[in-house]
């Protein structure tokens, strides 16, 4: 159910938040905060509890949980290099909040693993905690993502682009972003058979059709 999505997302995001440290660059942070509140307001839930972290990592990340809740690492800030690029981001992150995919892998995860009663769910429980977390996609590392399906994918880079048009960024900005994305981590790739992510180059090809 959406109330015990959110509920769960806001203590996920509370637990993952004592383990990090909210970055000293107020004037960024403050950005981040600004890029995500105008996106979140043109989105289909704007009256979430939305809440928006810049947090102090060298990991090129960023993660949002149920609830509105979104963190940017500063890893991440060379890559995005402007607030278009910034703007790419947050509006993917907010779309997989808005489509609901952590709800939807947790009901999966939670039916295939031992048929927990949704109402007997919390992180409390420490078995729980894992399936609840990894369902939510931010690993037992807090802070490491765990990647959605590609469909999942695919739709939360659709959806973003047209919050990001909608709130009055430039979506072809989503195509440098990811092509920037792509370049940093050469030499990492894997085959896309391998991985639940999209090849960059398909993610490029699919924007494009989107754009």
């Amino acid at each position: 159910p959406l109330g015990q999505e959110i509920a769960l997302g806001k203590q996920a995001y509370n637990q993952i938040l004592k383990n990090e440290k909210d970055s000293d660059d107020r004037k960024t942070a403050a950005l981040v905060k600004q890029i995500g509140l105008r996106i979140a307001k043109i989105s289909a839930m704007p009256k979430l509890d939305w809440e928006f972290h810049l947090i102090e990592s060298k990991q090129q990340n960023a993660f949002a949980l149920p609830g509105g809740k979104v963190a940017v690492y500063t890893g991440l800030l060379p890559i995005a290099m402007n607030e278009a690029g910034l703007a790419t981001v947050m509006s993917h992150e907010i779309a997989h909040v808005i489509a609901r995919h952590g709800a939807q892998r947790m009901s999966r995860q939670l039916l295939l693993t031992a048929g927990l009663m949704a109402t007997s769910i919390n992180l409390d429980n420490s078995r729980q905690k894992k399936i609840i977390m990894a369902a939510l996609g931010v690993g037992i590392l807090y802070g490491l993502k765990l990647p959605f399906s590609r469909t999942n994918e695919a739709e939360a880079d659709q959806i973003g682009l047209i919050y990001m048009a909608r709130a009055g960024y430039d979506p072809n900005e989503a195509v440098r972003f990811w092509r920037r994305f792509a370049d940093a981590k050469e030499g990492q790739k894997v085959p896309e058979f391998l991985s639940t992510h999209p090849t960059d180059k398909r993610r490029l090809a699919l924007i494009n059709r989107y754009l």
